[in-house]
């Protein structure tokens, strides 16, 4: 898990659309923190500093300790607005959390080894089906990514979510299968390729046969 990365806030006395609008011209954004059976806290963050957050990467699975006032409250961040030209935030959605809460996250996967995959090595391309993996685990400890080694694997092989060491206490919220991460598989072009050679050898083989049968019957005349 990353290092937890803190915020200051200031607590909002207006909401609406036109507190908000005000909020946004004065270059901070929106928010609201929630949950923990305690009473939704409407706050404004930084415009800058909470865009270089998103930005950077693992926002959706980073602990933030915003700081309202004094105040400090562990949250995990669970939705975010942009405009939707502009790409700048409009809107973020804060859960509180503590070390004992259990909560549901989005891990990326990370595909280790390519040049070393007897398969890719082979021709083959990596297929990926999912590029991340939720799973349920405490709040105190998400992780940042899974990895994926592939030296292992062949042509024609399929990757499982057994495939990634998960640690303790972190448990994929599908659990009643061995479900698909990737497969390795042949190049649609080399597949196409042979098709069309059998398709070829069939073709060729029959003319073959039609001419041996005219043949056949120009004789008997």
């Amino acid at each position: 898990m990353s290092d937890t990365l803190e915020l200051k806030a200031q607590a909002r006395d207006r909401v609406g659309k036109g507190a908000a609008r005000e909020l946004r011209r004065n270059d901070m954004v929106p928010a609201v923190i929630y949950g923990d059976k305690k009473a939704p806290l409407a706050i404004a963050l930084p415009r800058k500093e909470t865009s270089l957050a998103i930005f950077g990467g693992g926002f959706m699975t980073s602990v933030l300790s915003i700081d309202v006032n004094g105040e400090k409250h562990s949250v995990l961040p669970k939705d975010y607005q942009l405009h939707p030209v502009k790409d700048t935030v409009m809107h973020v959605d804060l859960l509180r959390v503590s070390d004992r809460t259990v909560v549901t996250v989005e891990i990326p996967v990370n595909f280790l080894n390519e040049d070393s995959s007897p398969g890719l090595k082979a021709g083959g391309t990596l297929n990926v089906v999912r590029y991340a993996v939720e799973v349920n685990c405490r709040a105190d400890a998400i992780p940042e990514s899974f990895d994926v080694d592939l030296a292992a694997f062949n042509i024609d092989d399929v990757i499982h979510v057994s495939a990634i060491t998960m640690p303790d206490g972190v448990t994929p919220t599908i659990d009643d299968r061995d479900f698909t991460i990737a497969t390795i598989q042949v190049p649609r072009a080399a597949v196409e390729t042979e098709s069309d050679d059998e398709e070829q050898s069939v073709e060729t083989e029959v003319i073959n046969q039609k001419d041996d049968a005219d043949e056949e019957s120009g004789s008997g005349d």
